[in-house]
């Protein structure tokens, strides 16, 4: 089955990252912690907890006004850490990046911003059973208020996408493609370049979900060809609060804000008020300049190890486990059979017993996996269950600890002795 090698020497070395993650070093009710929650955040290494740490002991101030040491010092660290984010996804311009504190906000932002003011009655979206609620409760609201139509595209058995369903809806002509790039409940990869290419060939704007791709593998927006790419910083070694919308020049400059006040304004009339230039224009108030600068420095992070090793290494922890699981009765695995259509996640489901009970016994066994419905029931619906155990790897991730996992779903079995 796997188009990787499971027994391949892993890419990248394992046990000197790990020993920079100290939570790492922790138990979990006397077991060593197993952490294969990853698509629901990531752990942070000492290099970003150092970073964040340096900016409160050492020079914090207020970002962009301030003309002391302190203010200088933390802007620069503020807007360096823009400018890693440009390169990480390879933007034309640092201008194209906007701060935001997770991809949920990132597509808020382009659904007030732009959404309203260029979808209208009669309008049609297009979106898929694989968004995250993120991705698409934002666009059913502005549907519901505008008058505007959803077509939401289905997948096949094994969670692709259906290439049919989505060609005809591009022959409806849409106003708004928002799709996702990876699956975080099935670990399914869309092919978002030749999906974008389709949609704007049919007129459409394309709002790119990147939450669980920009991790875990090299994202390139000019490649990708789409108008806007949304991604969180949490779930890349970064602290909760960060993440950023990239969005075409073009588009950002005709686009109105959304949040007013603070550092988003140039000046201020009692007739009108001015917006400062890109990206500030959308970055109201005191930004999370502290979790921006720890962005910064997992972005630094990732590309010494090297996106591409840690997509392959992430790959090959993947087709371990499914070999692995596939021994086992009553279990049923979700998403894609090969690896070249999917990513480091694992649905799957004990026949017999519920994911909540699942991921509690796994916790007795220290392992850490997420139970329910990923915030995605349009596909919990498709897949006829109301929720799925998920497993999902990252750069630190280990074989053995797919073994624990293959051992913590035996307990599960035992204790419901099926």
């Amino acid at each position: 089955m796997a188009v990787v090698s499971a027994r391949s020497t892993l890419p990248i070395d394992v046990t000197r990252i790990r020993a920079d993650f100290p939570v790492l070093s922790r138990t979990v009710h006397g077991k060593p912690l197993v952490y294969l929650d990853n698509a629901a955040t990531s752990q942070k290494p000492r290099q970003v907890i150092d970073a964040t740490r340096e900016v409160f002991e050492e020079y914090n101030a207020n970002i962009h006004r301030g003309v002391y040491e302190f203010s200088e010092r933390t802007t620069a660290a503020f807007e360096g850490a823009r400018e890693k984010v440009a390169r990480l996804l390879n933007a034309a311009a640092t201008r194209e990046v906007i701060f935001v504190r997770n991809a949920t906000e990132g597509v808020n932002l382009v659904a007030y911003a732009w959404g309203r003011e260029h979808i209208r009655s009669g309008d049609l979206i297009v979106s898929t059973v694989l968004e995250h609620h993120s991705n698409f409760v934002p666009w059913q609201q502005l549907a519901r208020d505008v008058g505007a139509q959803i077509a939401v595209i289905d997948v096949d058995d094994e969670g692709r996408l259906r290439r049919d369903q989505y060609a005809a809806a591009m022959k409806r002509g849409p106003r708004l493609v928002a799709i996702t790039y990876t699956s975080n409940g099935l670990g399914t990869v869309l092919p978002a370049k030749e999906l974008v290419a389709e949609a704007k060939a049919a007129g459409a704007t394309v709002l790119v979900d990147g939450a669980q791709a920009v991790p875990h593998q090299k994202v390139d927006v000019r490649d990708l060809g789409a108008d806007f790419l949304v991604f969180s910083g949490h779930k890349m070694l970064a602290p909760p609060g960060s993440g950023a919308v990239w969005g075409r020049a073009e588009l950002l400059e005709r686009m109105r804000p959304f949040l007013f006040g603070g550092d988003m304004i140039s000046r201020v009339t009692v007739e009108r008020t001015e917006w400062n230039e890109l990206p500030w224009k959308f970055e109201a108030g005191t930004s999370s300049y502290v979790d921006a600068i720890g962005l910064g420095a997992a972005v630094d992070y990732l590309e010494t190890v090297g996106l591409d090793a840690i997509h392959e290494h992430e790959l090959r922890l993947t087709g371990y486990l499914l070999d692995r699981m596939r021994e086992i009765p009553g279990l049923t695995i979700y998403g894609p059979k090969t690896l070249e259509d999917r990513v480091g996640v694992v649905s799957f489901n004990i026949d017999g017993i519920h994911p909540h009970d699942v991921a509690t016994i796994f916790d007795a066994q220290g392992v850490c996996v997420r139970a329910g419905h990923h915030c995605n029931q349009l596909l919990m619906a498709k897949l006829g269950v109301p929720a799925t155990t998920r497993a999902s790897f990252y750069l630190y991730n280990t074989t053995a600890e797919c073994d624990a996992l293959v051992g913590a779903i035996h307990a599960a079995k035992k204790v419901f002795r099926i």
